[in-house]
This record gives structure tokens, sequence and C-alpha cells, in this order.
């Protein structure tokens, strides 16, 4: 007769809970005030992103030398600002602020259908909006000084921009679904900055690393709202690797983590077959 053994010597018991998959289509969601709560917190989170990021990227270019921040000031801003916002938003739209972190959720089946659209359509309008202020506040430094827009430096062939990009976004989003897993979130919840200081810093590493080839996008709607405002013709020439590098990235991300780290299913079939069985 087979006896309930409940938890085996060794293995701790389990002190979080996975949450299911998120509908692929959520349309009670959609009558909900916490979804536009939800959309218009990513439209300002990255309104705000561009309008400091940008600014500080016209102020080196302006100040050049020990006068300017530099890559190391630029690189700071994009990673701090990430910091900030993250840990303002997480709790009311998952800090987002970058349509390839919400493709790689979607992917991940975290977020639905509706609710990616929306955010991916917010962050775009957002990031135009505060690439427009920097250029109207500042229009002929923004203009002088190439608007903050990506593109491919001189030196650098179309494939080594695509890889920067593609394993720049790949270093984000990874960061992004480690620094929220479920079982890590159980641990270290009393320490709330935990998610946003990782993630924050994975953006500062990657702009380090790649901003004297593309000028760091790995953010979709940082790369289009600053294209939109600047509207140059050899920003536009490269503008497709600002998108199919980022959501590649985060494509592959999103199916590292879920299938080969996580990897709930193959996880549970070895756990049944090297269970022991006591009769």
């Amino acid at each position: 007769m087979a006896k309930d053994v409940g938890v085996q010597p060794g293995y701790p018991s389990k002190d979080y809970t996975d949450p299911p998959p998120a509908p692929l289509i959520d349309a009670a969601e959609l009558g909900r005030w916490s979804f536009y709560r939800a959309v218009i917190a990513e439209f300002v989170a990255t309104l705000l992103f561009l309008y400091i990021t940008v600014a500080t990227v016209i102020g080196a270019s302006n100040n050049p030398g020990c006068a300017g921040v530099g890559l190391l000031g630029i690189a700071w801003a994009f990673g701090g600002m990430i910091f900030v916002l993250v840990y303002c938003t997480a709790g009311i739209s998952g800090g987002h602020i970058n349509p390839a972190v919400t493709f790689g959720l979607l992917l991940a089946r975290k977020i639905s259908l509706p609710r990616a659209l929306a955010y991916m359509v917010a962050q775009c309008l957002g990031a135009i909006c505060g690439a427009g202020l920097v250029k109207a506040f500042q229009h002929s430094f923004y203009m002088r000084n190439g608007g903050g827009a990506n593109s491919v430096a001189a030196g650098y062939s179309l494939g080594t921009g695509l890889a920067a990009e593609i394993i720049g976004t790949f270093v984000l989003v990874y960061t992004v679904f480690s620094a929220t897993d479920p079982k890590r979130n159980a641990r270290d919840s009393h320490v709330p900055v935990l998610a946003p200081l990782p993630i924050g810093f994975a953006v500062f590493m990657v702009h380090l690393a790649t901003i004297p080839i593309t000028g760091t996008g790995i953010n979709p709607a940082r790369s289009f709202g600053a294209a939109v405002i600047y509207n140059r013709d050899k920003t536009w020439d490269d503008h497709w690797i600002f998108w199919v590098g980022p959501l590649l990235g985060a494509a592959l991300a999103a199916a590292y983590h879920q299938y080969v780290l996580r990897a709930g299913r193959f996880k549970a079939l070895g756990s049944s077959r090297s269970a022991p069985t006591h009769v």
C-alpha cells in the first residue's frame, strides 16, 4: 500500500508559486481601469526616459572631453533612468518601458496580446513626445548634435550593428526574466530595489559596450522616438536594425529562460522519474 511521504528529506518545500500563463486574449481586462492606468504609466515613463537620456546625449555631444559627461555618463544616464522608472512603475504596469521587453514577456505568456500591443503603442508615443521635448527646448543643439538618434557608426558593418543589438537586448531581457523570477521574488521580497537594480545595471553595461557601434538601441521605442523627431536619411536607413535586433534578442532570451533555465515541463518529468516510492 502506497504511503503519502510528503516532502522528502533533502528537498526543501517550495515557498513560491509560479503564476499561470496569461491568456493570449483577455477581453475582460479592457474594461478595467488598471489596464488603462498601466498603459498611461508606460507612456509617461518612456517619455521621461527619452527626455532625460536624449538630453544627456545632446549635452555630451555638445561638450566633448572633460567638460561633458562622456560615454560613461551617457551609460549611467540610461541605466540610472531605467532603475528609477522600473522602481516607480513596476507595481503599476510591470515597468517595461521597452517594446523588446514587452515582446519577450508576451512570448513567455506573462502578459496578454492586447496589453502587449497597447504597451508598445504607448511606449512609442511616449518616446516621440520625450524626444520632441528635448528638440523644443534645445532646438539648435539638438539638430547640431544628431538628436540622440541611433545609427551604425562609421567603420562598422550593418551585420556588426545587428549583432550588437541582438546580444545587448538578450542581456537586458535575460536580466529582466531573472530579476522578476517568482522564486527570486519570494526570497528577496524584503528588499524591493533588487529587481530594478540589476535591470538598470544591465542597461548601463550594454551601453558601455555598444555606444561606439550603434549608439545603443536595445529599445525600439527609444530608437523610433529619436528617429521620428530627428528625421534624417541615415537614421532611417539603419532603423530596421533597431527593431529586428532587439525583438530577436528578446525572443532568444525568453526561449533561453523558459525552456533552458526554468524548463518546467522537463524538471517535472525528471522529478516524477526520480522520486522514491515507499510501499
